[in-house]
């Protein structure tokens, strides 16, 4: 199916959900006379993480560090560093939530290209399709791995799948591995059989020409460069640049995978005529579930991204805010017997993540859904 082809429900009781929750947001920003965008403390953190990312890369580069070991221990936390950058600057600013300025989000945005993505690729798979059809097979680009993982009850289910628990881990490291070589091409040759490069007014000449020179521009910087100019052999450098990609990519998938991949996680699916069971808003408190809402630490680094709920009903508005949004959307669910999901500890989510993944391993198709 095509995304016009999908229709929501527009059941009265879901409506008024969606109506009150929206009208109550609006009312917090509104009555503590607040902007839904960066505050200082978001503008803080964007400094501290660049600035962390530029300093451990002229380290790299000019030698700084004394020994090759360090040298590597500067490449995996670089690659830390990097997915903090992903998950709270780049990821906000990608969708419009950074900034009323839509060229301030549009700069911070392409940092993705500065970090092995693609940001044409990205709005598509993360804002169109797993944004708007969250864990619906087919639809949702983030809860299909190709066939080595199976994270969806309607996927396909191959013998191999029932280890899926124990490798998952060493896949999830590979994922950036594969943005900076195959997969943003692929990627873009799929959208533009599909139809959704021109649904965006997008041109796939322009966009593979850019594609191009988004990764000429990442290989001569991130590594070249350390491969003239460090004063370290080679093979420093080329292990430093792999374990950095290797710890950005586990860092990503332990982060995004837990909010969707779970037991209590539903996997909608349309009728013949493409109707959906719930409408936009109760989709996502079905398909979506929260983690570590106590620990300010981890949401600082996340962005925000342990609150999946809030992330996924307002995706416009600044991850700074939603952990005092938080309590609004548990009260309102809870008011129209709606499941507002939410773990204790990141912890517990992958532990229900490991448990999920070998459920869907062992080839369920009927899962049994947790509150």
């Amino acid at each position: 199916m095509n995304l016009q082809d999908f229709k929501f429900s527009r059941d009265k009781w879901q409506k008024e959900f969606t109506l009150a929750l929206r009208q109550r947001v609006n009312d917090y920003f509104q009555t503590n006379n607040i902007s839904k965008y960066a505050n200082a403390a978001m503008v803080t953190k964007t400094v501290v993480l660049i600035g962390a990312f530029a300093a451990l890369y002229a380290a790299i580069i000019t030698g700084w560090v004394a020994t090759p070991w360090l040298a590597i221990l500067a490449w995996i936390t670089l690659g830390i560093v990097t997915a903090g950058i992903g998950f709270s600057v780049m990821h906000d600013a990608n969708h419009g939530a950074y900034s009323r300025n839509k060229y301030v989000n549009g700069v911070l945005g392409w940092v993705i290209n500065l970090i092995g993505g693609f940001s044409v690729n990205w709005k598509i798979q993360h804002n169109t399709l797993h944004h708007s059809f969250t864990n619906v097979h087919g639809m949702d680009e983030d809860i299909d791995a190709g066939k080595l993982l199976r994270f969806s009850p309607e996927q396909e289910h191959l013998w191999f799948h029932r280890f899926q628990h124990l490798y998952a881990w060493f896949l999830y490291s590979l994922m950036t591995h594969m943005w900076i070589t195959t997969k943003d091409f692929k990627q873009l040759f799929r959208y533009r059989n599909n139809g959704l490069l021109e649904q965006h007014s997008i041109s796939f000449a322009g966009a593979f020409s850019h594609l191009l020179l988004v990764k000429v521009v990442y290989y001569a910087y991130l590594l070249v460069i350390p491969l003239v100019f460090s004063p370290f052999a080679w093979w420093v450098t080329l292990i430093g640049f792999l374990l950095m990609h290797s710890a950005l990519g586990f860092l990503l998938g332990c982060v995004f995978q837990t909010a969707h991949v779970m037991e209590s996680s539903h996997f909608p699916a349309a009728d013949e005529d493409g109707n959906l069971e719930y409408n936009w808003a109760v989709h996502q408190l079905m398909t979506t579930t929260n983690y570590a809402p106590g620990n300010r630490l981890l949401s600082w680094f996340v962005g925000g991204l342990n609150y999946q709920v809030e992330h996924h009903l307002f995706p416009n508005i600044c991850h700074i805010h939603y952990r005092k949004l938080s309590q609004i959307v548990s009260e309102t669910a809870k008011e129209y017997n709606l499941p507002y999901k939410s773990l204790p500890t990141f912890r517990e989510a992958l532990r229900i993540h490991w448990r999920m993944l070998k459920t869907l391993g062992n080839g369920a198709t009927v899962l049994p859904v947790a509150a």
